[in-house]
Order: structure tokens, then sequence, then C-alpha cells
């Protein structure tokens, strides 16, 4: 690896504090930078919005955290926390029922892995109709997909940076990866101070 070099005079402290970072899903990491979510949200266009997270979510706080940057620049929340581990092709169906007549124009994924990979398969049904069955594999997606934003609140699985949405066959029990570059979140909002209340069982096996 090369040395990095550092300009005479900078704080160490600095170093690594924070960085915004852009691949096909662009990188914002630094403690507290979920307060840049309304910002960042108004950047991408959402005006009314679903925001996925489970119930563990909504207790632990951090779905206000979460509301109240996009409530600060007029963006509609509407939530869904209708779920909870592994989700099945059964949930995913019934979170695409609930959007289906909201004219939404976005996806915000809070959470853990079960977090974001529904938020993915919601917005793969909503999109481009069907049943998850029929994504399985990669590169399926026929149509536009909303734009997405991932906050993830555990570092165990990636799922916020990549394009695939593990979902449990709801009769087989079978985990299915379906996967479409279209479905790779706009913006993967990595605020370390969301992961301080997740547990190593949840950094390590759930991904909740």
């Amino acid at each position: 690896m090369l040395p990095v070099a550092i300009a005479p005079g900078t704080d160490s402290s600095q170093i690594m504090q924070s960085f915004d970072f852009q691949t096909r899903t662009r990188l914002v990491f630094g403690a507290g930078s979920i307060k840049r979510l309304g910002e960042l949200a108004s950047e991408l266009g959402f005006r009314r919005t679903l925001l996925v997270a489970d119930r563990g979510l909504v207790a632990s706080g951090h779905v206000d955290e979460a509301l109240a940057p996009l409530s600060q620049k007029g963006i509609e929340v509407i939530r869904f926390h209708d779920f909870d581990v592994n989700p099945d092709t059964a949930i995913v169906e019934a979170g695409c029922d609930f959007a289906r007549p909201l004219k939404l124009d976005s996806i915000i994924g809070l959470g853990g892995g079960s977090s974001l990979d529904c938020a993915k398969g919601i917005n793969f049904l909503l999109t481009n109709g069907g049943r998850m069955q029929d994504y399985l594999g990669y590169g399926k997606a026929t149509k536009t997909m909303l734009p997405m934003i991932a906050i993830p609140t555990t570092a165990g699985t990636g799922s916020e940076a990549q394009s695939y949405a593990v979902i449990s066959d709801a009769e087989s029990h079978a985990k299915m990866a379906c996967g479409d570059p279209k479905a790779a979140f706009r913006v993967a909002l990595l605020d370390p101070a969301l992961t301080l209340s997740a547990t190593k069982h949840d950094h390590c096996n759930r991904g909740l």
C-alpha cells in the first residue's frame, strides 16, 4: 500500500472523520451524517417517500432521527414497519400492496440487511410488477426503479453497497438473490453513530 501524503499542519484528529465517495452508489460517511438525509434526498428529487424500517428501529429512536431532517426539507414520509428478520415474498408483496396507491417517488431503507433488502424488494414489484421469483438471478428488471437511499444501522451485510435483494420464498423458505443494476441505492448514508446500539449478534449474524 502506498503511503498517504498529509499536508503539514494537518490536525490528525480530523483525518478520516468523514468522507463523501461515489461509485454506482454514492457513499456519504461521518458521525452525525444522518442529519444530511433531508439535503441528500432533496438533491435526488424526493418529495413523497416510503421509509422502510423494522419495528426495532422505531423503538430505538432511529426512525425519528431520520424523520426530522426530511421534515425540515418538506419531504412527505410514509412509513412501512410491518416486517421482521429475513423478509419473505409475502412481506414484500404486502409492502408493495401498501405502497402502490401512495404515488411515491422514492424509497428510503433504514436498518440492517432486512430493512434494506425489503426496500429493494418492494421497489422491484412496485415498478416492474410480477413476483419476487421473477427476479431471481440478475438483470431481469426491464423498467426504471424508484431512486433509493440506504441508511444502514449495522456493519453486517453490505446490502447498502450492492444491487441484490435477498428475499426468502414464503412457501419453500429458500433464500433468493434477486439483483439488478437498477436496484442499487443512489446514496448510502453511513453514520457510525447509528451502529452503537447494535449488539455483536446483530452485526455478525442477523444483519438487522
